[in-house]
């Protein structure tokens, strides 16, 4: 693969420019960067939409020279281009020239003059013959000279202005079938091995991420900042009787945190990538489950770090209680519950833009939290509202986090003031006040982990569905 980019470098005068990050590149190297890409895959038919747009004339001949090399190797390049210069017009070997969808000359460009004779009125000298003939096209000299075309070429099927017929496209894909260049997998044409793709994408995603410090670093940084913010405002909570009920807020708050902070994120960048995603996916450099799970992989390290480091932070600073297992039991719920939230943003951002995703998410958010036990106890609920309490993933994330501080038979909670009275220092007074359940942690992880699994095929399936209206 290396030897293979490295002579598409080659090719394109790109190899000086190889450290360069794309950002770096000039117009001209741009373009050339993008006609690389696509001849990774070693395509036998390359169609480009204008590709001097915007290049100065040095550029604009580089790059339909680096053209006409590409198909002197055998492939074939459809173009359009925008007012090329004579001497570019005379690089190309065939000119398709469209009026409203009829066909007004097909052709060599060394005869487009000859046909214009033909016709009855040839091109003025010393004008460009590509500058005639789109006037001509456009009705500037008059909607019978475009009749006429239409006729001498008979819409498309007078092949006699051809220098040659043109048997290239066959030959080479008589040459690909033989030769086996293209492999068939489950129906879909595929470069390389699943496994190889998905090695690909990981190492192109932690390339990104490496690169992408300002994100990476916001969202490490975010985490301790609201981590320490919390945990100043309820410092010590956890071991004071006094301020058991504020503790019990602060278990909400933390859940609320994983939440929005991670789906938001997710449905402001996600977006950003479908457009990648779509132009390599439709090139069939690699399947969608693997750029899926690529994704998904890739996200983990990070969001595990900024959770722990979270949670490490507030635990000590507002005094939770200090046993491993407590500890781990509350790793785990605000874990999961990053996970959920991370999929529910990638089930809205995989279908909805950025100003539509941040508009739905908060809105879909809300009766996560109201069916969730915080506020209106569930017990409070009416029996007709009830089964939302089954479709909040916060309710089970506040009952597992709820049993990690305050279940398995905790004691009284000391006041720091003997003579004060604690009315929630004994924890079954709380739970009772609160409504919330604190011995389904195992039911609770298992319901977290459904969420998880759902949200994710949910993401995928939206995602499919989205390239698919795409085609």
């Amino acid at each position: 693969m290396h030897s293979t980019i490295d002579e598409i470098l080659e090719t394109l005068g790109l190899m000086k420019s190889k450290p360069t990050k794309a950002s770096g590149l000039s117009g001209g190297q741009r373009k050339r960067l993008s006609i690389a890409l696509e001849l990774i895959s070693n395509p036998l038919v390359m169609f480009l939409d204008e590709p001097t747009t915007g290049l100065d004339s040095s550029s604009c001949s580089t790059c339909i020279k680096l053209l006409k090399e590409l198909a002197s190797q055998g492939r074939t390049i459809i173009c359009t281009i925008h007012q090329p210069s004579a001497s570019l017009f005379e690089l190309f070997d065939l000119v398709y020239v469209l009026s409203a969808g009829n066909c007004l000359y097909q052709g060599s460009a060394q005869k487009l003059v000859p046909f214009l004779s033909d016709c009855g009125f040839p091109c003025p000298q010393y004008h460009n013959p590509a500058d005639y003939v789109i006037e001509l096209s456009c009705g500037e000299y008059g909607d019978d000279k475009i009749d006429t075309m239409i006729r001498a070429t008979a819409n498309g099927t007078n092949l006699s202005y051809f220098k040659e017929p043109d048997k290239l496209a066959k030959i080479q894909l008589m040459r690909a079938a033989d030769s086996g260049q293209i492999e068939e997998e489950d129906g879909e044409l595929a470069a390389t091995s699943k496994w190889n793709q998905l090695k690909v994408l990981l190492r192109r995603g932690y390339i990104k991420a490496k690169r992408d410090t300002t994100l990476t670093y916001l969202k490490i940084g975010a985490n301790i900042i609201v981590g320490a913010m919390l945990g100043t405002l309820y410092f010590k909570a956890g071991i004071d009787g006094s301020k058991t009920l504020g503790n019990y807020n602060l278990l909400f708050s933390i859940l609320m945190h994983h939440m929005m902070s991670t789906m938001m994120l997710t449905i402001l960048t996600f977006p950003s990538e479908l457009s990648i995603l779509i132009k390599e996916h439709f090139n069939r450099w690699y399947s969608l489950k693997m750029y899926y799970l690529s994704v998904t992989l890739v996200d983990l390290p990070l969001s595990t770090l900024c959770c722990f480091l979270f949670t490490i932070i507030l635990y000590t600073m507002t005094s939770q209680p200090m046993e491993l297992l407590r500890f781990s039991m509350f790793f785990l719920i605000s874990l999961l519950v990053v996970f959920v939230a991370n999929g529910f943003g990638l089930s809205i951002g995989a279908y909805f833009n950025v100003v539509n995703g941040t508009f739905l998410g908060p809105i879909l958010s809300i009766p996560m939290m109201m069916f969730a036990g915080f506020g209106v106890r569930l017990c409070d609920l009416p029996r007709y509202m009830y089964w939302g309490s089954y479709i909040s993933y916060l309710r089970f994330g506040l009952e597992g986090i709820v049993q990690a501080i305050y279940g398995m038979d905790r004691g009284v909670v000391d006041c720091p003031d003997a003579e004060m009275y604690c009315h929630h220092k004994y924890v079954k007074k709380l739970l009772k006040d609160v409504g919330v359940r604190a011995d389904q942690f195992d039911n609770d992880v298992i319901a977290l982990l459904l969420f998880t699994f759902v949200l994710r095929i949910t993401a995928y399936v939206v995602l499919r569905y989205k390239l698919i209206s795409i085609r």
